[in-house]
């Protein structure tokens, strides 16, 4: 099991010996990233209409549930230098290491010479890199209005009629998906016990099976910009007036499926559980495997078209991640993903300065400090 020290210092604390970690988070975030990877690769064959069904009920919850927790696990943080540390380490050089690498992955692998670097614009799935650092530096704000989940869902309402936003750092994603990072900054530990009620799983399955049914009738109806939260109303196509509409009720639907997810996440420590702890891990590296079946045109083959192949696929994305995510990986790109960079900061700025935040060795930051991915 990973050091119990890890989930307390991602809120910015330090946790008392013998303090544990919490596997129910480790356990959801483990499941979760599994859900991204396999979504990522049901995206690549979504002719099949059966794929699509369950590529959208995926996609209603499972960013919504990591942003969450994302969230949770923010609430302690401030603008003090070891927080600020942190996020620079964790989150953006990240973010700077691997935009780099994905823009130089489509250059030579997908034979794009003329393909640009750039910071502004987040490949694929590390918008939520630059997201996480815009909502963690707004996190005090948060704390101090009334009412902050009312006031997101606001902003979140008038990011889906404004087109101006443009794409740069994928704004509109920030704004649209901001009510669920707000609403875990409010969450406590016992409402995640609330869920976890055997009347709450036993009310998830009629839920998801309404789900699925709304899924399948959406396909010919709402198009899947809708679920990416990544355009405003009127690039959508759709008159100014349904962005709000639009936004209130996918959150709606997001929140009561990342409710059903919960409920069923395990308490107890899995086989899985200290996989959790590498999962951002997992999300920077899966979708190498991704772009790079679509480089090579593997999705194009008719097997996918076949039930058995995107079970096989489903299979193989599932068990990608997971090998992602283990301790070996860890330790090879540990440099990379969470650097220490004692270099790159005044004494003052790692929380050494003071007794009371001196830190050795031997507490070396794990992954999950940092990102709750």
């Amino acid at each position: 099991m990973p050091s119990p020290r890890a989930e307390s210092k991602e809120s910015g604390r330090t946790a008392p010996p013998g303090k544990q970690r919490d596997a129910f988070f480790d356990n959801a975030k483990y499941l979760a990233i599994v859900l991204v990877a396999v979504g990522h690769a049901w995206g690549q064959i979504l002719d099949d209409g059966a794929v699509e069904t369950a590529y959208r009920v995926v996609y209603t919850f499972h960013m919504p549930a990591f942003i969450l927790i994302s969230g949770y696990f923010s609430r302690s943080f401030d603008l003090r230098p070891k927080h600020v540390k942190r996020l620079i380490t964790g989150v953006i050089v990240p973010y700077v290491v691997f935009e780099t690498a994905y823009s130089l992955f489509q250059r030579y692998g997908n034979d794009d010479p003329e393909y640009g670097i750039t910071l502004l614009d987040p490949t694929y799935h590390l918008w939520f890199l630059c997201a996480l650092v815009i909502w963690r530096l707004t996190t005090p704000m948060w704390k101090t209005v009334r009412h902050p989940v009312a006031v997101s869902l606001v902003l979140a309402a008038l990011g889906s009629v404004s087109p101006q936003i443009g794409d740069d750092l994928e704004l509109q994603r920030v704004l649209q998906f901001l009510p669920f990072f707000v609403l875990g900054l409010t969450l406590r530990p016992e409402h995640f016990q609330r869920v976890q009620r055997r009347s709450v799983r036993l009310m998830s399955l009629p839920v998801l099976a309404a789900a699925a049914a709304v899924a399948w009738w959406s396909m010919p109806r709402m198009k899947l910009g809708w679920l990416y939260h990544n355009r405003a109303a009127q690039e959508l196509g759709a008159p100014w007036w349904t962005g709000p509409v639009m936004v209130f009720a996918t959150i709606g639907c997001s929140l009561l499926l990342t409710a059903c997810f919960f409920a069923w996440v395990p308490r107890r420590h899995m086989w899985f559980t200290s996989l959790g702890a590498g999962t951002i891990y997992g999300y920077l590296l899966h979708a190498f495997l991704v772009k790079a079946g679509g480089y090579a045109g593997w999705f194009h083959d008719p097997v996918f078209e076949e039930p058995l192949g995107a079970i096989g696929l489903t299979v193989l994305a599932a068990a990608a991640v997971t090998v992602l995510c283990t301790k070996p990986v860890q330790r090879a790109l540990r440099c990379v993903v969470e650097p220490r960079m004692a270099w790159a900061f005044r004494q003052e700025a790692g929380g050494t300065a003071h007794a009371g935040e001196r830190r050795t060795d031997a507490e070396a930051r794990t992954p999950s400090e940092k990102v709750s991915v």
